[in-house]
């Protein structure tokens, strides 16, 4: 595959996102406790994920579901990323929130329903941190690209879009992997951008050929969704992939990367034991 050399690379810390190798973004819908996101992160960073995601504030359909633990479930996300040198990321909901969230969270995160919330868009665009913006469920892709120019046009180029599947007539699937718009984004912003096959999917037996279609398709990384025991998940469980199952999902995104010219690199333990 021929990649956009227009594409700016981002980077974060240590790691650069939008270049040959792909980045991996793994973790719980909603962070429950210290005993699961310190057994996610474990997997995580042994199957070469770079950044832990888990949401701690979270916007649910109904208000009577689970709605995070807040600012304690932030600190246990930095705990156990730190425990196991990865990067966080997670949903910001609201202007109030960014500064504090700095102490926890490296990439910032825009879900689906604030897409087009300028305020929001506007106050991160200032922050400087690191933000990726999902894309609307209802939204154009070019109502997604001038979503993002709010963020940029404030002087915060570190910005990465993520496609998340848009609503259609279709519902077997939970929402419709835009599959064009991954090389379609790039093309039209040079930013890198991510495949969350989770959302889209809606049931983990779809989540596995929505990920190998999203590396072909030329996405720069993967937000996947996992969960020890997805059957007991406070939210999002029926889409997210078993954490047994991660390492192997992994190693079958790494057979389609290479077959398009990308990589997803191995745990850097796995490396050293290979050298």
């Amino acid at each position: 595959m021929r990649m956009n050399d227009n594409v700016r690379r981002v980077t974060i810390r240590d790691c650069s996102i939008g270049g040959p190798d792909l980045t991996v973004m793994g973790g719980p819908c909603a962070i429950e406790s210290r005993e699961q996101i310190f057994a996610i992160a474990e997997v995580v960073a042994a199957s070469g994920g770079r950044f832990l995601r888990g949401g701690a504030f979270k916007v649910r359909t109904a208000p009577t579901t689970f709605q995070g633990l807040g600012w304690d479930g932030w600190r246990l996300l930095r705990e156990a990323a730190d425990a196991h040198g990865l990067l966080t990321v997670s949903e910001i909901l609201e202007d109030a929130q960014i500064e504090q969230a700095r102490r926890y969270i490296d990439l910032a995160q825009i879900g689906s329903r604030n897409m087009q919330n300028t305020s929001l868009l506007k106050a991160l665009g200032r922050s400087g941190m690191p933000v990726m913006l999902k894309r609307g469920f209802g939204c154009t892709i070019d109502e997604w690209l001038h979503a993002a120019e709010y963020i940029l046009q404030e002087g915060n180029e570190d910005v990465l879009l993520c496609e998340r599947g848009i609503r259609t007539f279709e519902t077997a699937t939970r929402f419709t992997l835009d599959v064009a718009a991954i090389p379609i984004a790039r093309a039209r912003l040079g930013v890198p951008v991510i495949v969350d096959p989770s959302h889209a999917a809606g049931q983990r037996d779809w989540v596995e050929c929505l990920t190998l279609s999203g590396v072909a398709a030329g996405g720069d990384g993967l937000l996947i969704e996992t969960h020890p025991n997805p059957s007991e998940a406070l939210s999002d469980g029926p889409q997210a992939v078993v954490l047994s199952e991660f390492p192997a999902l992994m190693a079958r995104a790494r057979h389609v990367a290479a077959a398009v010219g990308r990589s997803i690199p191995v745990a850097l333990a796995m490396s050293a034991a290979v050298g």
